[in-house]
């Protein structure tokens, strides 16, 4: 199949899509791909994702068992851990984690694993696309090379392939924002950079089927550094926040409601909001992915790194507040029951990538408390890779918050009764400003962290 047969092909959307990484990116990007009438393989390495798929049932709360069964019936979306089976698809999309390892450096693992089995299988005129957040040359330091060398094996005519000739190669962040009610992920505009003009040309062609539109860049690289950029943006600005709390909690001033009175000026200004820490695949790692970069080119990133300073205390200043607040109660921290409301990194999804919930069980354990945790959308702390709680959500009942010496928010579900925990708590650290309004006077239970 030459380029321009490949090209034709995706325009009449005739081609079948592999995507690798089931997760919260690669899960949604494969179901777009089949709304579109388009066959998608999900390949992951856990099988039992695959099970649950092609059984038309779901692993993640905001993507609903129907919509995956309606594919799966269709026979426009397979799911398996065969890797093998990647010569049967025209595009290969990567969706895997990058982490960071136990010195906050990438952890790129995940990418060169994929591109191993990709490598291993891939076949002339195959686009491949990376999605995965990373530093600005991972698509054309780690992938490239791999794929060059695919040529040389007696099946491939035994010479080094060409990109952009016997096969394509792009980036392309992926963009996902679970639960978000305003955009999805067709909906929300996708930027290409290919390694070759011919790469960026079918990698659009290819997004331009389900996106609702593809913002072309000049090089992967340009790619890569505009997702990092994005999540810095973020990171910085929370973190400017989070400073300022700290600040204004030391003046008696609500930070909360000098955010809500500057965003009144309609210009020049947009409210970002503080936290129990940060949470996410990525706005804590990404930043520390450039970092790193930087390194290599002798440019230290000072302000980055102040702001992944701030971000990651935040948790310790979280427990401290709840241990002075308990201190107001003649309690000590040690020994008290606590009770942290929220798992999830944000607010109604069931996502506990790099939650702060976690590092916050963590310090109060160390600091002597007892602790359990209330979450709808998380019944069981999962395992993650640095953390595996044996721990169960606790059922929110006037009974049960009467039990604890403090109630800590650290997500704002929207279907928690807050008024049930403001009467029956007989303390409560609120990270989000979710019991505002609440006090009235008198003694007062909530304390702001």
């Amino acid at each position: 199949m030459s380029y321009s047969e490949l090209l034709e092909k995706i325009k009449a959307r005739k081609i079948k899509v592999g995507v690798i990484g089931m997760g919260y990116v690669g899960l949604p990007l494969a179901l777009e791909f089949a709304n579109k009438g388009m066959q998608a393989i999900g390949f992951d390495i856990d099988p039992k994702k695959a099970e649950i798929l092609l059984a038309g049932k779901s692993y993640i709360k905001h993507i609903s068992a129907e919509r995956i069964k309606a594919a799966v019936d269709a026979k426009l979306l397979d799911v398996t851990a065969d890797f093998s089976r990647l010569p049967e698809v025209d595009a290969v999309l990567i969706c895997v984690p990058t982490p960071l390892n136990e010195h906050r450096e990438p952890d790129v693992s995940y990418i060169v694993k994929s591109g191993e089995s990709v490598a291993k299988y891939l076949r002339e005129h195959q686009l491949v696309v990376l999605e995965s957040s990373t530093y600005p040359g991972t698509t054309n330091e780690i992938l490239l090379p791999m794929f060059e060398n695919a040529g040389l094996n007696a099946l491939n005519n035994g010479k080094k392939w060409v990109a952009g000739e016997d096969f394509f190669l792009a980036f392309s962040p992926e963009r996902e924002d679970p639960n978000n009610p305003d955009f999805s992920t067709s909906t929300i505009p996708k930027v290409v950079g290919g390694v070759t003009p011919k790469c960026l040309i079918i990698a659009k062609v290819l997004y331009d089927q389900v996106i609702v539109n593809t913002v072309p860049v000049s090089s992967t690289q340009v790619a890569e550094a505009t997702k990092l950029l994005e999540n810095i943006y973020r990171s910085v600005n929370i973190a400017l926040v989070n400073e300022l709390k700290m600040v204004f909690d030391r003046m008696n001033i609500n930070v909360w409601e000098v955010i809500d009175a500057a965003k009144t000026k309609p210009f020049g200004f947009h409210a970002f909001y503080p936290g129990p820490g940060l949470g996410g695949h990525c706005i804590p790692i990404d930043p520390f992915y450039l970092t790193w970069k930087a390194r290599e080119f002798d440019v230290s990133t000072k302000f980055i790194e102040l702001a992944g300073e701030i971000n990651t205390y935040q948790p310790y200043y979280v427990v401290e507040r709840t241990s002075e607040a308990l201190n107001s109660h003649k309690k000590a921290l040690n020994g008290s029951k606590v009770l942290i409301l929220g798992a999830a990194y944000k607010k109604n999804i069931d996502d506990m990538r790099e939650s702060p919930t976690l590092k916050l069980i963590e310090i109060l354990h160390e600091k002597g408390a007892e602790v359990d945790y209330c979450d709808p959308y998380v019944p069981k702390l999962p395992k993650t890779r640095k953390y595996n709680y044996a721990m169960e959500s606790i059922p929110l009942t006037k009974e049960n918050i009467a039990k604890y010496d403090v109630l800590l928010l650290s997500t704002n579900h929207d279907n928690f009764d807050y008024k049930l925990i403001y009467e029956n708590a007989r303390l409560i650290v609120d990270t989000r400003n979710a019991f505002a309004g609440f006090e009235s006077g008198g003694d007062k239970k909530v304390v702001n962290a």
